[in-house]
């Protein structure tokens, strides 16, 4: 199992220990998305998030610490859906979606 995979099952895991149970793997071993617009990538021994335009990163390489910063935020997002989420929804799931975040 290499690095990243091992990382970003243990985020994934103190994720859904949070509550945060929609999360998944993207596929590429390294990236988790966790809602629309909000995607958790472990590269060069950190964790990395991007939430729609803008990018973060979480400057400890624990899983734990990171699954906070992701968990609180993915709490904030939800509750006051920023206006990139309805561009982005639109884009990636159709128009479908526009009442659904």
């Amino acid at each position: 199992m290499s690095e990243a995979r091992a990382a970003t099952e243990k985020l994934q895991a103190e994720l859904h220990g949070l509550g945060v149970t929609s999360a998944y793997e993207i596929g590429d071993g390294a990236t988790i998305s966790v809602w629309i617009g909000l995607v958790v990538r472990y590269r060069h021994g950190f964790y990395r998030w991007q939430e729609g335009p803008v990018k973060r990163r979480h400057l400890g390489t624990d899983p734990l610490g990171c699954a906070m910063r992701v968990a609180r935020r993915f709490q904030e997002l939800q509750a006051d859906i920023p206006l990139w989420w309805d561009d982005l929804a639109r884009e990636l799931r159709g128009v479908p979606v526009q009442d659904y975040p």
